[in-house]
């Protein structure tokens, strides 16, 4: 089926002038005469048959039509606009290159970017998985994520969620290990925790009342995401960061034996390299991921 487009020209002049308010600037916007704007405009109207501007001798006001047109006319000339740029952009524009921590990746960032892409699809992520901190000025970095003890200092920098720690352990360990019913009972399990986080094990059995057991007696691993596997695996309990294991706790194939919670002083934050203006890559991916992290947070306890 043929589509029936009202004239571009016509659609550039009425976005300009419901935008600017005024002819006048829309004319100069658009390099041409307030009165090729206006015609433009007449133009429209005739072939809609519908009235866009009210007209009066202190200017020009959208009319209710207008208005729900012109939502309609300036995302379209977005979308536009953007799948331009993002044609003209060359590989190394599209490119997003990320640096975080592989439990983050693996147990936060991965399972949402399919969302991500599907907003940006043109947008080449790259992923490079480390502990340590990204150095923009030595490496060919966009934007790092990592765990902080305070907010780092600088511009740029921007709060993503806190840590909240709780044990968690495979519901099969429960049935056929040692029981569980206060927190003095994990001296007769196997604590499982990543050698990059050794306070957390210590911070949550001091709250806990059980600053006896030595959190760091059990199984170590290299990172954290190791830990969850093994915890899912039978293997022993493992102190968790809340926002990891959401999924595995709502799904049953975690279970948190425990209700408290111990929230840390830290937190995961998003860096990016100063640049002005950001590239349009890192403005949108800095957008989504905010927006990813405050749906989490409202959504509450899992």
């Amino acid at each position: 089926m043929s589509r029936r487009l009202p004239p571009l020209n016509a659609l550039r002049a009425f976005e300009a002038a419901a935008r600017c308010g005024n002819f006048t600037r829309a004319a100069q916007e658009l390099c041409v005469t307030q009165g090729a704007v206006s015609r433009h405009v007449a133009t429209l109207e005739g072939w809609l048959k519908v009235q866009l501007f009210e007209r009066g001798r202190h200017g020009i006001a959208l009319t209710p039509p207008g208005q729900a047109y012109f939502g309609t006319v300036r995302a379209a000339l977005d979308q536009i606009d953007y799948g331009t740029r993002q044609l003209q952009a060359s590989p190394d524009e599209r490119c997003l290159r990320i640096k975080l921590p592989p439990t983050f990746a693996i147990r936060w960032l991965v399972p949402r970017l399919a969302r991500f892409h599907a907003l940006h699809p043109r947008i080449d992520v790259q992923i490079t998985t480390s502990h340590q901190r990204a150095d923009f000025a030595r490496e060919e970095v966009d934007v790092s994520i990592h765990s902080e003890p305070s907010p780092p200092a600088g511009p740029g920098v921007r709060r993503l969620f806190g840590e909240t720690l709780l044990p968690v352990c495979a519901p099969g360990l429960l049935q056929r290990g040692p029981p569980l019913a206060r927190p003095a009972d994990l001296a007769r399990h196997v604590l499982l925790c990543s050698m990059n986080r050794p306070k957390d094990w210590p911070a949550w059995l001091a709250a806990a009342g059980a600053p006896q057991i030595d959190g760091n007696s059990g199984l170590k691993f290299e990172n954290a995401a190791l830990a969850y596997q093994a915890a899912a695996d039978q293997l022993g309990v493992m102190v968790a960061l809340h926002a990891f294991v959401r999924d595995d706790l709502a799904s049953g194939r975690l279970v948190a034996p425990f209700a408290l919670q111990v929230e840390t002083p830290g937190a995961y934050y998003l860096a990016c390299r100063s640049e002005a203006p950001l590239p349009e890559r890192v403005q949108a991916f800095e957008a989504w991921i905010v927006q990813e992290a405050e749906a989490m947070s409202r959504a509450g306890p899992s």
